[in-house]
């Protein structure tokens, strides 16, 4: 028996059971990260969740990618006409420091 991580939504990909889009986990598979070290960046997931979305990527490469591509491209649409104000950018990074100060 076959079981399923991964389904379409809204015109791309997302684990079952989530809100997590596949392609933030591939972004990450892609730069090297291990499925533990994903699965340490989304608490909600567990560990088979993402080794399924990973099967899943590596089955189905091609259209996993474009729609990687098309959320990239969306988000940096968005990120161009809805720019961060530098206070927020600064405490974001302040909040992003202290995060991988705990990690170390």
């Amino acid at each position: 028996m076959t079981k399923e991580f991964v389904h379409r939504r809204d015109g791309s990909f997302y684990l079952i059971g989530s809100r997590v889009p596949l392609a933030h986990l591939v972004r990450e598979f892609q730069r090297g990260e291990s499925p533990e070290a994903i699965r340490s960046h989304y608490p909600t997931l567990n560990l088979e969740q993402v080794y399924g979305a990973i099967t899943f990527y590596l089955g189905n490469k091609g259209e996993v990618e474009k729609d990687v591509e098309e959320r990239e491209r969306e988000e940096d649409t968005f990120t161009a006409t809805h720019p961060a104000q530098p206070e927020i950018k600064e405490k974001f990074e302040r909040m992003r420091q202290q995060m991988l100060s705990r990690r170390s």
